[in-house]
This record gives structure tokens, C-alpha cells and sequence, in this order.
């Protein structure tokens, strides 16, 4: 305003000014009202999800690509297994009733078979027997791959029948002797012997049981996906609907006693799903009710503190919102993880009731209005600050390739700049007048008398500091962990369970894959073919275990029309077979083998065998796991071989069960086009330490972009050096202690060392603020008020009460960030009084009640 202008026209633009500034907060809660409802509408319609692949790669290289196609929608990812134990005394298995638990798997098998959203379960019983026995033998000459034109001259006919006879002195000669009419050649013999022989699990009473007999088992492959969780856990609950209906028809007196027991990837995300939910819940709720006693400590105003809540409730609902906008769906650890923002955004409300109070005090009392000036001009550019050092970090996780960590990003920074935002401009309007804080000069005193001994320990600190970095170095081969595993939420019991019940029942433990796409299902059969007979060798010496194909079940159309073509017609055959049975040392008539005539005449005329013709049979199950339509790859097939390690490989000193260089010797020999031999294991590790290096760079970047951003903002690198030197040393501090603890650290590790630089920032600029022209004191000389040193204590505790809580998760993801952030928090404030630049701190007169 000009000097010149005169007094009435200064007071109308003052006026005029005062009254802009009115409409413009009436505006801004408007506007943060229609945000509000926004988000609400938004969240809405938010689907939540659990599904741990947001946090596989956008972009996964071919091994990686079948790793992630394998947990989603893999065969292992839609197998339950399921185990009915008890029965004993007390509930015990020990002297249990075997055939009641049989009579509760069969009763259990029935009714989920009945179920459409089961597509097979196994028990033992022979429900499928007589359908798998009728299908191979009504189309042996097309399944067996001994079925050859040398097979079907005089003399492979003459070896032929000489071997089935030869069974009939054998354990199975009942069955040769009614066989070998209609199947001289032994074709069915030689299927059964082909079909992959896996471990089998022992039977009891017609049922499969565990080794030890203690408990029936049951397998059950869900109709959906492993990776619909909601799916999972309704086919889940069926499940353990039927045990409750099987079980009421036992006596009253032992019902009780029988347990029902599940495991498989569907339990372990519903159960994981389950658990994030429930920690989730509980600590949240043990975290408001923590923080709300703290706030009520400090403002003693039930009206101060939930105005105290509105900016992390704001902040809240635009991290979900935003989330929701940008992926579609919030995954669970996003969640989870954001329940910890109320820890932070809740600082900036303390800041500005504590804060603003000190602008107050002095012997003129300053208004409402004045005050919040003020407190705008000494604290807002801090604070915003801060905000903007937080924005840094976490804009580092916007640019990893795993949606999951993306997510993580967008939410914290949508919530803290929201949280910030209705903090400057919304929360000053709804507060009104003066609200009431508890009297903190005592503390502040305090507070201040420390701030000034902490220096002192400049020379410890950084003795602690280089003995933490020695630690580091010491530990530096194993600081990281190297195996995806570490990331895993299933906890360890669920874990031996799981390891239990898949040796009772030899499920098998996919690992080694080959995969082979293909432009259409009979090439990808063909090509399943191709390198199955490059691997058939590798069995015979004992290098691979056995292996599983779609072909064994479901051969290509041309390998079916050669089969079928090796069988001569009806009068070559009856010639041929009369010349065989000459000379067997078992005298047999040729006109023995009429039906096998039939049925070999039938079979050269018999259409090729489909995959509707499979349906009912055990074998559609393996198929329907092994060659599968991509839809988000157009129209792309794909065929799968499950390789089995060899008994006893596992013990191999270089820790691989598969020596692997015979195996991807013989898939490069086959020559089918965009075969890959994937050792699922091993890539998921290497996935895993691309993700961590990722990561690191990442880190790096951000903190390196906060380094910019202090150095700008505080016009002195040294100032900007002595905000971040706290930080830094908190990390290594952090670090050192896991590294002593023998914990190695993951990638969450990595996101929590993020939060300690992103919430720590805020104490530290707070001690590098400059105070131009405090009494008695050089410009720019940095000062703090008892009174900021209480906001920041107030924070420092909110923000343990957020962060440090999920130290207590049953998850281990949520647990990680607990056992980070809380103690790191803790260490950034005290370590910035330390290094606090020549802090001056300035005393305030106290007075027993604050109204800002």
C-alpha cells in the first residue's frame, strides 16, 4: 500500500483485504466439503484386495512372466488340501477311529463334488476309477506311445503277446487274463506305465491318509483362480460346511472331537486377507485410542482434539480415493500401511495449536486472527517444507516397476499434502475462536533445558554412528535377504502344515517348469510333445524324477492320426496275429483274439480324441492345469511340463534338487520355438533382488532429490547438510540393529528407512529454522521455542503411537514397518536436538492455560 494513500482509503483496502481473505476460507471448506463427498463416493465403489502379486513386476522377463502366470493362476494356486484329523481320546488322533474319519472324508468328497465351484476332489475312493479305466482302455492305441508300425508286424506282435503272457504268472495275472483278448499287445499296461507315477498317498478304509495313519485326506482343485481370494474363501467355506454337515451325523459324544484342517495358496491368502483385516482393525483402533489420550492430555478439549483429527481423516480418504482412481483397486498392504498416516498427518494439527499458542504469549495478548498470522509466517514455510521433503521421498516409489510399491507412494502423498493443505487453510476456519491447550511450559522448560545438553553428545553420537556403519560393513553379505520367501505372510505353523499335508498326499511341489507357447492348442501340444520326448531319456537315467505333460493325456491330433494309422486293417492283422501266437511258449488259439481284432478295426475308424472327451475323468484335471488359453495375451496357448526332481536330490550340496543344465540341454535340442525351462525358485529370488536393487536406486534418487530440495529451499548446504545428518544417522542406526539382531532386511525394510528420512525431516528443519531478528541473537541464527519443542515431542509420540503400533502385527509386512519407523522416529528427533546447528532456544512466559 503507498505511503501516500490516504488513512480512510488504507483502512477500506484493509478492509477490503480482511474480507477477500474471509471469502477465500469459506471457500476453501466448501471446497474441502465437496472433496470430501468426492472421496466418500469414491471409496464406495473401492474394491479391496489381498492379492500379493501388486507386488510382482509390471513388466516381468519371460521367466519372471511364468512365475507370476504360476501364482496367480497356476495349477499349486488352486489346489485346497484338506485333512480331517482327531477322533482320539480327548480329540487326540493317537488310538482315533480310522474308519470314522474315512466315513467323514467320503461324506465331506461327496458333497463337494456336488459343488460347482470345485472342478475335482480326491480322496482315494474309486469315483473316477471306472470312468479312467473305460477311457483308456476304449482309446489305448491313441494315448500309448508304444504304438508303432513296428509294433503291429508279425514279429512285435509275436514280442508283444509274449510279454502278456508272461503276466499271467505275475501278481497281476487276473488281470492280464481278462485283458489280454481284447488287448494282447499289452497297450494298457504300457499307458499305466507311462502315466507319471508321483507318490501316492497311503490308504485307510478306501481312503487316502496321512503316513502315519492319523489323519484322511482329501484334495480339492477350486472351479476360480487361486488369485480371486473372494472366490478362495467361499469355496473355503463350502468346505468346512460340508465337514459340519458330515460331522452331525456322527454320535453327539465324538463329533466334537474330529478337526477340520486346510492349507494351500487359496487358505493362505484368504488367510492373509483375514489377518490384515483384523491387525489392521485392532491397531488402528489401539493407535486412535493412544493418540486421542495424548491429544486430550495436551488440549483437554474434546472439540480441539477432533478438530485435531480432520486433517488425518482427510488425509485418509484421499489416499484410498486417489488410489482407488489411479490402480482400479487398494490393495490390503496399502491399507495397512496407511492406517500409520494417522501417526503423521496428525503432526501438523499439533503444530498449529501448540505452535500458535506460543504467538500468543507475550505481554501484549495478541487475537485469534493475529495469531494465526503469525504462526503462518514463523512456522508455515517449515512445515511446508517438510511436507515437501516427505513428497520427495515417497515420489521415488512412483517409478518402481511393482504396482504395490506405486501404490504405496501415491497414498502417502496424497494423504500428507491433503493433510497439510486442510491443516493451513480449512482447519483455521472450522476452529473459529480460541480453543483451550493444556499449560506446557513446565515441560517446555524441560524440553528446552535438554535441547541445550544435547550437543554435548555430539562426540557419542557420532562414535555410535561410525560403530553402526562398521556393523554394516561387517554384515554386508548378509544384510540383505535374497530369497522372495522373506516377503511371505504365511506364518510358520501354516507354513509346516502345509508341508505336512503335501507329503500325506505327494501333491506335487512345482518348481521346475518348462512352458511352451504357442499360437493354437495343437501346436502347443505338438510342442509339449516334442520336448517330452527329449526328456523321456533324462527319466531313464534318473536326471529327472518323471515330469507331467498335456500330450501324456490329450496327445496332438497328428500324433494321434500316426498312432492310429500303425494298425493294419482288420485282414493284415488277423494274419499277422496267427503268425504271433506260433511259437509262444504258452499254447493260445488266434481265435482268441477276435475282440482284439474288433477293437483295433473300431479304433482305425474312431474319431480323435477331444478335450470334451476327457470330462469326468481324473485326466481333465491335469490338462485343464497344463495347457491353458491366454485371453490377456491374444488368444496366445500355452502348455506346461511339471518336472519332479529326481528322490534324494534335494540334498545336493549346490542347493538346487534339479541339476538343470541336462534339462535346458534337452529343451534346446526339441527346437520348439519359445520353449523356456523356468526354475520358478530361482527366479523368484532373482525377481526378488531386481526388486531390491530397484529399490535402493530408487532411495537414492529421492534422497538425493531431498538433498536438492533443503539446499534450495535453506539457501546453504551446510544448513541443509545438519537437517539431514540426523536422518542419516538414524538409518544407520536403525540398520545396524537388525543387522545385529541376525534380521536380514527386504524391501519393506528399504520403504521404512524411507518413512524415518520422510517424517524425521520435519523435526529436524524445525532445528535449522531461522528466527531473522530474535532479540539479542545474529540474523538467520537458528532458535526454538519451548514450545515448538513440545509440538515436537506431542508429534514425535503421535507419530510412535501410528508407526510403532504395527510392531505388534501378526503379519510380518505390517510388522516391518513397526519395527522401522517407530524406533527410527524416535532417533531422528533426538538426533536432530544433537546436531541442531548452535540452537538457540528461546524462553517463553508460561501460562497455566494456552487459548489460540
Amino acid at each position: 500500500m503507498d505511503d501516500r494513500t490516504p488513512p480512510a482509503s488504507r483502512q477500506q483496502q484493509a478492509r477490503g483485504l480482511r474480507a477477500l481473505a474471509q471469502a477465500l476460507q469459506r471457500h476453501a471448506v466448501l471446497a474441502w466439503l465437496l472433496f470430501l463427498i468426492a472421496c466418500a463416493g469414491i471409496i464406495a465403489r473401492t474394491h479391496f484386495s489381498t492379492d500379493l502379486s501388486a507386488f510382482l513386476p509390471r513388466s516381468p522377463s519371460a521367466g519372471q512372466r511364468v512365475l507370476v502366470d504360476q501364482l496367480r493362476d497356476g495349477v499349486i494356486s488352486r489346489l485346497i488340501l484338506v485333512s480331517i484329523a482327531g477322533g482320539g481320546p480327548n480329540g487326540s488322533s493317537d488310538g482315533g477311529d480310522a474308519a470314522a474319519r474315512a466315513q467323514l472324508s467320503r461324506q465331506v468328497a461327496a458333497r463337494l463334488r456336488a459343488d460347482p465351484r470345485f472342478a475335482a476332489v480326491h480322496n482315494g475312493e474309486a469315483v473316477n476309477d471306472a470312468r479312467d479305466q473305460q477311457f483308456v482302455f476304449t482309446h489305448r492305441y491313441a494315448l500309448s506311445p508304444a504304438v508303432t508300425p513296428q509294433r503291429f508286424t508279425a514279429e512285435g506282435l509275436h514280442a508283444a503277446l509274449g510279454e502278456s503272457l508272461d503276466l499271467l504268472s505275475s501278481s497281476a495275472g487276473l488281470v492280464a487274463k481278462d485283458l489280454l483278448p481284447h488287448d494282447p499287445t499289452g497297450e494298457v499296461a504300457a499307458l499305466v506305465g507311462e502315466l507319471d507315477s508321483a507318490a501316492q498317498p497311503a490308504s485307510r478304509d478306501g481312503v487316502w491318509a496321512s503316513r502315519d495313519g492319523t489323519r484322511a485326506v482329501l484334495v480339492a482343485q477350486t472351479t476360480a483362480a487361486g488369485s480371486d481370494t473372494d472366490a478362495q474363501a467361499s469355496a473355503i467355506d463350502a468346505i468346512r460346511s460340508a465337514f459340519d454337515a458330515a460331522t452331525r451325523t456322527l454320535p453327539k459324544t465324538s463329533a466334537s472331537t474330529y478337526r477340520l484342517e486346510m492349507t494351500g495358496p487359496g487358505v493362505f491368502s484368504v488367510d492373509t486377507r483375514d489377518a490384515i483385516r483384523h491387525d489392521v482393525q485392532r491397531i488402528s483402533a489401539l493407535s486412535l485410542v493412544l493418540i486421542v489420550a495424548l491429544l486430550l492430555t495436551l488440549y483437554r478439549s474434546p472439540r480441539t482434539l477432533a478438530l485435531g483429527l480432520v486433517p488425518v481423516l482427510s488425509g485418509v480418504a484421499a489416499g484410498i480415493a486417489a488410489v482407488s482412481l489411479a490402480f482400479g483397486t487398494v490393495q490390503g498392504l496399502t491399507l495397512g500401511f496407511g492406517t500409520t498416516l494417522i501417526g503423521e498427518a496428525v503432526d501438523y494439527s499439533i503444530y498449529l495449536f501448540v505452535q500458535s499458542a506460543e504467538t500468543r504469549s507475550g505481554p501484549r495478548s495478541r487475537s485469534h486472527d493475529t495469531s494465526l498470522r503469525a504462526w503462518v509466517a514463523a512456522y508455515w514455510p517449515t512445515i511446508r517444507l517438510g511436507v515437501l521433503t516427505s513428497v520427495c521421498g515417497f515420489a521415488s516409489m512412483l517409478f518402481s516397476g511393482f504396482p504395490g510399491l506405486v501404490q504405496l507412494g501415491a497414498y502417502s502423498i496424497a494423504g500428507l499434502v491433503t493433510a497439510a493443505l486442510v491443516t493451513r487453510f480449512v482447519l483455521p476456519r472450522l476452529q473459529g475462536g480460541a480453543v483451550t491447550i493444556r499449560d506446557v511450559s513446565r515441560v517446555g522448560g524441560w524440553l528446552a533445558s535438554a535441547a541445550q545438553a544435547a550437543p554435548r553428545l555430539r562426540w557419542p553420537l557420532l562414535a555410535l554412528t561410525l560403530a553402526a556403519v562398521a556393523v554394516l560393513a561387517v554384515h554386508r553379505d548378509d544384510l540383505w535377504s535374497r530369497e522372495l520367501a522373506s516377503l511371505s505372510p504365511v506364518p510358520a505353523a501354516s507354513q509346516a502344515l502345509d508341508a505336512r499335508l503335501r507329503a500325506d498326499v505327494g501333491a506335487p511341489d512345482v518348481r521346475y517348469l518348462v512352458e511352451i507357447p504357442a499360437a493354437s492348442e495343437q501346436a502347443a501340444l505338438e510342442g509339449a510333445e516334442k520336448i517330452g520326448a527329449q526328456l523321456q531319456p533324462l527319466v531313464d537315467k534318473g536326471v529327472l524324477g518323471g515330469f507331467e505333460s498335456p500330450a501324456r493325456y490329450l496327445p496332438s491330433d497328428a500324433t494321434q492320426r500316426a498312432r492310429l494309422a500303425s494298425l493294419p486293417d482288420a485282414a493284415t492283422l488277423a494274419t499277422r496275429m496267427r503268425e504271433a501266437v506260433a511259437d509262444q511258449p504258452v499254447s493260445v488259439k488266434p481265435e482268441v483274439f477276435a475282440p482284439f481284432l474288433a477293437d483295433a478295426e473300431a479304433a482305425r475308424n474312431a474319431p480323435l480324441i477331444t478335450r470334451a472327451d476327457l470330462r469326468g475323468t481324473s485326466m481333465a484335471l491335469a490338462v485343464d492345469a497344463l495347457l491353458t488359453e491366454r485371453t490377456d495375451r491374444d488368444g496366445r496357448w500355452s502348455a506346461m511340463l511339471a518336472l519332479r526332481a529326481p528322490e534324494g536330490a534335494a540334498a545336493r550340496a549346490s542347493g538346487s534338487s534339479l541339476d538343470t543344465a541336462p534339462i535346458s540341454a534337452a529343451v534346446a535340442r526339441a527346437g520348439v520355438p519359445g520353449a523356456l525351462f523356468v526354475d520358478l525358485k530361482a527366479e523368484a529370488d532373482r525377481l526378488y533382488v531386481n526388486y531390491v536393487h530397484e529399490d535402493i536406486r530408487l532411495s537414492l534418487a529421492g534422497f538425493v532429490a531431498i538433498a536438492v530440495l533443503l539446499a534450495i529451499a535453506l539457501r546453504s548446504p551446510l544448513r541443509a547438510a545438519h537437517a539431514l545428518a540426523p536422518l542419516v544417522a538414524a538409518v544407520l542406526v536403525v540398520g545396524a540393529g537388525f543387522a545385529l539382531a541376525g534380521v536380514p532386511m527386504t524391501i519393506l525394510h528399504l520403504v521404512g528407512m524411507l518413512l524415518i528420512v520422510a517424517v524425521g525431516s520435519n523435526y529436524a528443519l524445525f532445528f535449522c529454522k531461522p528466527e531473522a531478528g530474535a532479540a539479542n541473537e545474529p540474523a538467520n541464527a537458528p532458535h526454538i521455542t519451548p514450545q515448538t519443542l513440545v509440538s515436537l515431542l506431542v508429534a514425535n509420540l503421535a507419530t510412535v503411537a501410528g508407526f510403532g503400533l504395527l510392531a505388534l502385527s501378526r503379519v510380518p509386512l505390517l510388522e516391518t514397518f513397526g519395527l522401522t519407523v517407530g524406533p527410527g522416529a524416535m532417533l531422528a528427533l533426538a538426533f536432530a536436538a544433537i546436531l541442531a546447528p548452535r540452537a538457540h532456544v528461546t524462553a517463553r512466559p508460561g501460562h497455566k492455560e494456552h487459548r489460540t
